[in-house]
């Protein structure tokens, strides 16, 4: 376990002109791409690393090019205009809801990769004469490529329709969650799974209870262990999946079980997940007549999850410096909301369960 993370790129954000291609394409509409770009991009694409554009160029002309050679559907929320790059890089990231410190800008132009440096000294700048090395950067290798990895262009795509559905819905929250159709599953983590789990915990920073990092060596043995549970999460709609999108970790003692890790994606912060989670968990937990705390470490980003906690009825009892350590009386349990299928199973004191699953 760690709390410290070595920095990985989630979102390459692409300059155009004498980046992506050689040329200006206000001067020349026949530009051409760079050497070995589409490799470049198709191939951080399968890490599972996002790409943008940020670009000073006109919009429409420039998305034209995109589609014409092919490249569009890599590129989610393209900023093309005569802004400033730091503006642009701020929305993807914004757009995207990760953190600054996870994006890559490539330039060509000095002016402009420092202009991002000054405004966002957080976001690793590359010259563009520099793009033979970039596959072999460590930021930009993640350890594991797993299935979520492959796909996380197109979940984010889903995500995107599903956003311009909602924007346009007429109707209450809770009839466009129905509408969804979600289905939530949790299970124990397998061996398959480990890699992923790995992942969540590299990958999760705003949602995550402690910010600690896992190695799959470390997970492995803890999904193994009799005394603690490994739970992974899942989420589906009509739109497809979002993937394996949480991760829960409870140390169980006779008397105390403790959650000593809950993370979500920020992609599904909006559908409330956190509480579904933890009201899961508190009723595992009186089910089996033990008390439930939860260890929660105090980082620049996990707010929210400390809100999460105290909605729900998750009081402190402990606290030194940045860490806190809360319980629960199960006064506060909630049934779960009837717009979302849970698919889980029945958690009994001590040993794993790896099967009985039900539907709540």
């Amino acid at each position: 376990m760690d709390g410290k993370k070595e920095r990985k790129i989630k979102c390459v954000v692409w300059d155009l002109d004498n980046t992506l291609w050689d040329g200006v394409l206000l001067e020349d509409q026949n530009v051409c791409l760079r050497e070995n770009i589409v490799h470049i991009i198709k191939t951080l694409d399968e890490r599972g690393i996002l790409q943008s554009v940020a670009s000073r160029n006109e919009h429409s002309l420039a998305m034209k090019k995109l589609e014409e050679i092919g490249l569009a559907e890599y590129f989610l929320y393209p900023q093309i205009h005569w802004n400033a790059k730091s503006t642009s890089i701020k929305t993807v990231a914004q757009c995207i809801n990760i953190g600054i410190d996870t994006l890559a800008f490539i330039d060509d132009q000095p002016f402009e990769r420092e202009e991002v440096s000054f405004s966002l000294p957080e976001v690793l700048c590359i010259d563009a004469e520099d793009l033979s090395t970039i596959l072999d950067m460590p930021e930009m290798n993640p350890r594991f490529i797993t299935e979520d990895s492959k796909i996380r262009r197109k979940m984010y795509i889903s995500d995107i329709e599903r956003n311009k559905t909602e924007e346009s819905f007429q109707g209450s929250q809770d009839e466009f969650m129905s509408s969804l159709g979600m289905i939530l599953s949790i299970s124990p983590v397998s061996q398959d799974d480990l890699q992923r789990a790995e992942e969540l915990t590299v990958r999760t920073h705003q949602l995550n209870t402690t910010g600690y990092t896992y190695s799959y060596e470390e997970l492995e043995a803890i999904s193994k262990s009799p005394d603690h549970k490994l739970l992974i999460v899942s989420l589906e709609d009509k739109y497809g999946t979002y993937g394996k999108i949480g991760l829960i970790m409870i140390e169980c003692k006779e008397s105390i079980w403790s959650i000593k890790l809950l993370l979500m994606s920020c992609r599904v912060m909006s559908r409330g997940i956190g509480s579904i989670l933890l009201n899961y968990i508190l009723k595992q937990s009186k089910n089996n007549d033990v008390k439930l705390r939860a260890e929660f470490v105090k980082t620049d980003r996990n707010r929210m999850m400390y809100i999460t906690y105290k909605f729900s009825g998750f009081k402190e009892i402990y606290e030194e410096g940045n860490k806190i350590l809360f319980e629960n009386d199960f006064s506060t349990i909630q049934d779960f909301p009837p717009y979302i299928k849970i698919n889980a199973p029945e958690l009994s004191n001590w040993v794993p369960e790896r099967e009985n699953m039900v539907l709540l």
